[in-house]
């Protein structure tokens, strides 16, 4: 009887054995699953980051070139410029390497836009108007300069960017 007892309790350990590699294998295909999942997640992430990227430097070589082409006002530049180099990566070094589309976006900050624009009245409209052309040309040298070298930075380089010339 003692040999009976011991081919059980051998043959229950060999099961108990078995099941403990078949859990093994199967968690261990599970956790290769999940990693290949993750780093298809990841890869597709960073993809649409660069992609964002991409976008952001477009248009800020668009927007910078609007502005040395006197396309639009140095505010609006200046507004656009500023959130766009502020949401990259490099935002705080962006901030002080271009700081007078900062400032001057900062100087403006002030005056109403969009809707609140709309609702000021012609004479708050006219003044506002005056008071950024006065602003503008106190940072016009500057602004213009920085939108030149945002132009030659190669760090802003895209692949294609097809400016229309108006006329």
């Amino acid at each position: 009887m003692n040999e009976t007892w011991m081919l059980v309790i051998v043959a229950f350990a060999l099961i108990v054995l078995v099941v403990l590699m078949v859990m093994a294998w199967y968690y261990t295909k599970k956790v290769k699953e999940m990693e290949a999942a993750q780093k298809e997640a990841m890869a597709l992430l960073e993809k649409k980051l660069e992609e964002q990227r991409e976008k952001r430097k477009k248009s800020i070589r668009i927007i910078a070139q609007g502005v040395v082409e006197d396309q639009l006002t140095l505010t609006e530049g200046a507004i656009r410029l500023s959130a766009l180099l502020g949401s990259m990566e490099a935002g705080e070094s962006h901030k002080e390497e271009f700081k007078a589309v900062f400032l001057l976006a900062e100087a403006t900050s002030h005056i109403p836009v969009l809707d609140e624009w709309k609702a000021l009245s012609t004479k708050k409209k006219m003044a506002y108007d005056s008071e950024r052309v006065n602003i503008e040309s106190d940072h016009k040298e500057f602004v213009l300069d920085a939108a030149q070298r945002l132009l030659d930075d190669p760090r802003f380089q895209v692949e294609s960017v097809m400016f229309y010339q108006a006329g």
